[in-house]
């Protein structure tokens, strides 16, 4: 062997060495720190393991290459500022937050570590980002919904209850940072406009919305809007039972409302919301920078039906509605 095949021969081997070595030494595990406003309901729980089944399939494994920490109903201002301090006091590489309180709360706590948000109605508005295409700083995510929505409710409201002339938005200012500025104004304007008296039913507990609407139902023509809130998502149960018991027609933000017998809902799909985060939070773990990543919003919303609830309440749902219904509930 001549002097330069030995070189050679020792060089290769070096590398070889050295890709087996990189081959056998483990992967950095990565941390998603996860803070759900809401309880832990059915739908969100099931939302969450989507998640985590969509972000397995693009190669984290939790346990193996992902550790994930969750922490659920961080609703209030409290909860939320203390489960932020918590999540970042772990050191996480990235926190995924549900709904503007949270994400509020984390962004006073750090400007570094990446966070994806869900459930915010408008970043802009709330200033969480400057610019929806390019955001800057460390917030980035999926919006849930479209400021004007709170108009469109007030119609299928009235489509659905053409006998409504007193709508009630339900808002808990503890749980909306703008308390619930954002969708009131489109429904205040729609409900000028078709000369309705609108009312803003300010609830800080269960107390509060059965009050609401005891004192909505002593007269004719009551209405309700549930707006998406996660104080309202964690006693959903207990809130459709309080319209069924006053008989008032109510449109809700989400399916699962409708499938414990709600009237009617509107918007979008959890399920899916939680799935258009994992590939972003993908390329954040691979070292994608949030203002590198568009905000999101939503391009399809879910109307459901519950007739039986409707016909409870002796609404006869007009033919139209149900045809344009993406389900209809018997």
């Amino acid at each position: 062997m001549s002097r330069r095949e030995f070189i050679a021969s020792v060089a290769a081997f070096g590398a070889w060495c050295a890709s087996v070595r990189a081959q056998q030494q483990p992967q950095r595990v990565r941390k998603l720190g996860i803070i759900m406003a809401a309880g832990k309901t059915p739908e969100y729980v099931g939302s969450v393991a989507a998640l985590k089944q969509a972000l397995g399939s693009l190669g984290w494994k939790e346990g193996d290459n992902l550790r994930i920490e969750d922490r659920w109903s961080a609703g209030s201002d409290d909860a939320a500022r203390s489960a932020a301090q918590e999540v970042i006091k772990s050191n996480p590489d990235l926190i995924l937050g549900q709904s503007a309180t949270v994400i509020e709360a984390l962004r006073s706590a750090t400007g570094t570590i990446p966070i994806v948000f869900l459930h915010v109605a408008d970043p802009a508005v709330y200033g969480f980002v400057s610019n929806l295409a390019r955001p800057e700083g460390n917030v980035t995510g999926i919006t849930n919904i479209v400021p004007s929505i709170g108009a469109k409710w007030l119609q299928l409201l009235k489509e659905i209850a053409p006998a409504v002339t007193r709508p009630t938005m339900l808002v808990n200012p503890d749980t909306q940072p703008d308390r619930g500025a954002i969708f009131l104004a489109p429904f205040q304007g729609a409900a000028r406009s078709l000369g309705l008296t609108p009312i803003k039913g300010e609830v800080h507990d269960l107390d509060g919305i059965e009050t609401s609407m005891a004192g909505l139902a002593k007269e004719p023509g009551g209405g309700v809007v549930v707006i998406p809130d996660a104080f309202f998502a964690s006693h959903s149960t207990q809130i459709v039972a309080l319209a069924e018991r006053f008989r008032l027609p109510a449109v809700y933000p989400y399916r699962y409302y409708a499938a414990q017998g709600g009237l009617l809902s509107y918007g979008v799909n959890n399920v899916d919301l939680f799935l258009q985060a994992a590939p972003y939070i993908d390329r954040l773990l691979k070292n994608a920078k949030p203002s590198d990543l568009p905000v999101q919003q939503p391009t399809r919303f879910q109307l459901v039906i519950n007739m039986k609830t409707a016909k409870a309440l002796n609404l006869s749902v007009p033919p139209s509605l149900q045809a344009t219904a993406d389900e209809v509930i018997e």
